[in-house]
Parts: structure tokens; sequence; C-alpha cells
């Protein structure tokens, strides 16, 4: 499960560099119900893992 967001806003924080389509995009998520978001969020850490699996095996 994902932890709260954090009290500092994004663009004073180590994110300051997300474009303003994928903070579009999250605050969309945002908005969605709980069980929405945590689909939303299984399938990018499922994508994530996917790439970073892919990237190591070409090594």
């Amino acid at each position: 499960m994902h932890s709260a967001a954090p009290s500092t806003p994004v663009k004073y924080g180590e994110y300051k560099h997300i474009d303003n389509e994928t903070l579009k995009r999250l605050k969309e998520v945002q908005g969605l119900d709980s069980d929405a978001r945590a689909h939303v969020f299984a399938t990018i850490d499922a994508f994530i893992k996917a790439a970073r699996l892919k990237s190591f095996a070409a090594l």
C-alpha cells in the first residue's frame, strides 16, 4: 500500500521537475476512489517492475 502524499508541494520537493501533463494525470488519479487508485498504482508498479526486469535481462 502507498503512503499518504507528502505535505510539501511537489514544486518545492525532489520531484519539482515533473512535467505539467504528468502532474495533471496524477491529480486525476488522486481524485479517484481508493479502490480505483489502488488498481492504478498496482498497474504502474507492475509496469515498472517489468521494465526493470527487461532492462536487467538486457545486461
